[in-house]
């Protein structure tokens, strides 16, 4: 090894090989920081772009949420009819304000929630209680006692009737059903289908009886009628399992429900009223009023009440498809507050 080092030849031809290296590896060198340079400039100007856009994004007023409910009179249906003769209200609707959080104050603190500062009362949604005046479920003693236990034991349930039947993906119940979230409506020759993101519903308008009063189901038995353009059902065989919100207002078994579905005859509004009555429960009945509105492909997608977006396919038909995964939508089936029908 000595005598190969010491030779002139080899070490002309080992050092000319190392200025070599030298010159192929600076010139990488500065490729490889070019490469660097252009590729940082690059995540620079995207992050750039992207913090514009989200600042713009924040920057923008957010839509304004329908807090109202417009009277809409029980008369006449003129808008278009089905061959059966039962106006034509098929379709995607959702609460004008969807949420279950709170019953009689939808925009106040939930049960389990962190104290927030809210605006004033009066600029809040109202109660779902329209009657009686002050928002309120008229509960026996007892009946309050329970509601207050069950909002108590809500964040820590150490008995299985602390945990909301929702946890359980259980049906919302009525009235729940109509003030959660979205439903689509579907018409077919003696009943109205509702399908909910948690549970379906029919009503029967060919006078069938009520079905045997030891069937009970999470959204009671429905037998209904048409007066002009005024759905009426009459609702019974409730299980009292559910809820009317996270604030644990409840009825028994023995509740009765007479439902007012008035529409409005250009088939973009309607209301819902239920006088919902239980002896064993209330001091007296009381009424629920929900404001409704009609979702087409034309309206912008909004959380909760019309979570939704457009399908990217070959064709040119607007295909409009769930834009989040719900653990409890039944079946796993695109329906309610997901789908939509085209206008």
């Amino acid at each position: 090894m000595k005598l190969l080092f010491t030779n002139p030849l080899f070490t002309k031809l080992l050092f000319t090989n190392l200025a070599s290296t030298k010159k192929v590896f600076a010139r990488n060198m500065k490729l490889f920081s070019l490469a660097v340079l252009v590729l940082t400039t690059c995540v620079q100007y995207t992050h750039a772009q992207t913090s514009s856009a989200a600042a713009s994004t924040s920057s923008a007023p957010a839509a304004k949420v329908d807090k109202s409910t417009p009277k809409i009179a029980s008369g006449k249906w003129t808008g278009p009819k089905l061959e059966d003769g039962q106006p034509d209200i098929g379709g995607n609707w959702s609460p004008t304000f969807g949420s279950y959080l709170n019953f009689t104050d939808p925009e106040g603190i939930s049960t389990g929630e962190r104290p927030r500062t809210l605006p004033p009362r009066e600029e809040r949604a109202p109660s779902r209680v329209s009657d009686p005046a002050d928002g309120k479920v008229p509960f026996q003693p007892w009946a309050l006692a329970k509601v207050k236990e069950y909002q108590d034991f809500y964040a820590n349930p150490i008995k299985p009737e602390f945990i909301d039947p929702l946890a359980r993906c259980a049906p919302q119940g009525i009235p729940q059903s109509l003030y959660m979230h979205g439903h689509e409506i579907l018409q077919y020759p003696g009943y109205i289908v509702f399908l909910f993101d948690q549970g379906n519903r029919i009503i029967h308008l060919d006078n069938k009886p009520h079905l045997p009063s030891n069937i009970k189901l999470w959204n009671g038995d429905s037998r209904g009628h048409w007066e002009g353009n005024t759905l009426i059902v009459d609702v019974s065989n409730y299980n009292g399992k559910s809820k009317y919100g996270r604030t644990g207002e409840f009825a028994s078994e023995n509740v009765q429900i007479k439902e007012r579905y008035v529409f409005d005859n250009d088939g973009k509004r309607y209301n819902y009223i239920a006088e919902i009555s239980d002896p064993s429960v209330y001091t007296r009945p009381f009424t629920v009023t929900v404001a409704e509105r009609k979702w087409t492909e034309a309206d912008e997608p909004r959380a909760v009440v019309y979570a939704v977006r457009k399908a990217k396919h070959a064709g040119s038909e607007t295909i409009i498809e769930n834009d989040e995964e719900r653990a409890c939508i039944e079946y796993n089936n695109p329906h309610a507050h997901l789908s939509v029908d085209r206008p």
